[in-house]
């Protein structure tokens, strides 16, 4: 078994440039519990880096203040950037780093538990929240205030001001592990949990945390959730093969999308909201388009594909972790077989490859240009993402996928290759 098709040799393929690593301040990797980097996280604004480095503790650094210390290591293949251990201050205050004059400062966070979910969030004042009876509130979102959710081990739900390290919400209503967090992208501060208690719970922000909705139907535990641009639809996925897809404004199921042949731990949206990806344990990616439930593309990481009844077992291609770029053109997926790829959708096949051993997560910076990886040693690595300048054809695609469904695009009275394009029948 092969991780790439007969056709496409792992040697001819580009090698992602390492450019920096985050560490842990702890002993040598020993295979226990605890402290997996389960999530790695970046700022909608592109000002902070978080990642739960095990042992209860969140790292939230400048992002910024990472990029200098990765710059002076862009030179040679191979060689370790400088280490960002002198990110680490034990010796302040609460692990705070004091920060020079216009600096964002840093922060280290003792959550009380283990920490499995982090998302950022931030507040649009003139968005308004979705609870339509608030009568007090105990906080005020200002439009510059940065939020951290932290879903933890015993089920709670901590947010923190990013800006000071303050805690200011603790949530509390899950009965199981809280295994990822999302923030509706649209500035309303509506948070939804996924759990392993089979659920997925919504939460007002504004309305000082108050949980408007339980979403059920997981027959198992819920792995992981993501909005859409427009906020409007939330992916989850779980310990099951069904890609779960609800109405946020009603808070009701869709559908479900049937096509993966084992568990399924991964999902996002396209930044045009056309394309959804979904990443399973049968060591595939899909593409739907999740308008019409129908698959687009399967990205493979095991060659022969396995038959179905061998993709429901163990083996050593599990997809962990699938995240779009920020351009619409590129995903990077974290598998077993010790790779991070980086895959273009046009040429439907990995651009560039990178080594990480026991890798669990990933995410993209805002702009894209960076991937950040975690890994069950709880340090995190980065890469730079493969470079290429969007067409003017894809350019157009995004900005009116953004606003148009596959309904309306069928309707559209343009010739049929034009059609497939929009429709990325043709990617």
């Amino acid at each position: 078994m092969a991780s790439f098709p007969e056709y496409v040799s792992q040697n001819d393929i580009e090698k992602a440039k390492f450019i920096g690593e985050l560490p842990v301040p702890v002993a040598p990797f020993e295979q226990k519990s605890g402290r997996e980097a389960w999530t790695v996280a970046f700022a909608p604004n592109g000002s902070y880096f978080a990642w739960s480095q095990g042992h209860r503790i969140v790292r939230l650094i400048p992002w910024a203040k990472c990029l200098k210390s990765f710059s002076v290591s862009h030179g040679e293949k191979g060689t370790n950037a400088s280490s960002p251990r002198d990110l680490t201050h034990q010796n302040s205050p609460g692990g705070q780093v004091i920060p020079t004059a216009g600096e964002p400062p840093e922060h280290t966070i003792d959550c009380g538990d283990i920490v499995w979910g982090l998302a950022f969030g931030s507040s649009v004042p003139e968005k308004q929240s979705r609870c339509v009876n608030i009568e007090w509130h105990r906080f005020t979102f200002g439009q510059d205030q940065l939020l951290l959710a932290t879903g933890l081990n015993n089920g709670r739900i901590k947010i923190w001001d990013v800006y000071t390290g303050k805690l200011l919400l603790n949530l509390m209503d899950h009965t199981d592990i809280v295994r990822d967090l999302t923030f509706a992208p649209d500035g309303s501060l509506m948070l939804v949990s996924a759990s392993r208690d089979k659920t997925l719970r919504v939460w007002d922000l504004k309305d000082d945390g108050n949980m408007v909705k339980v979403l059920r139907g997981h027959q198992n535990w819920v792995y992981s959730s993501a909005f859409s641009p427009d906020s409007s639809v939330l992916c989850s996925v779980g310990a099951g093969k069904a890609v779960f897809l609800w109405n946020m404004d009603k808070y009701t199921l869709i559908r479900k999308l049937e096509g993966h042949h084992n568990d399924v731990v991964s999902c996002e949206f396209s930044p045009d909201g056309a394309l959804l990806a979904t990443a399973s344990y049968d060591t595939r990616v899909i593409l739907w388009d999740h308008y019409k439930g129908t698959v687009l593309l399967e990205l493979g990481h095991l060659f022969p594909p396995p038959s179905p009844i061998f993709a429901g077992g163990a083996n050593d291609r599990w997809v962990r972790s699938v995240r779009f770029c920020s351009d619409g053109r590129h995903i990077a997926s974290v598998t077993d077989d010790r790779l991070v790829r980086f895959w273009s959708l046009e040429d439907r096949a990995p651009q560039a490859i990178a080594t990480l051993p026991n890798g669990l997560c990933c995410a993209f910076s805002p702009e894209g240009s960076v991937l950040a990886a975690g890994t069950r040693d709880g340090s995190v690595r980065f890469w730079e993402c493969p470079r290429s300048i969007s067409s003017l054809q894809h350019l157009s695609r995004m900005a009116f996928r953004r606003v148009t469904t596959t309904q309306q695009v069928e309707a559209l009275a343009i010739p049929k290759p034009l059609r497939d394009f929009l429709l990325y029948k043709i990617i």
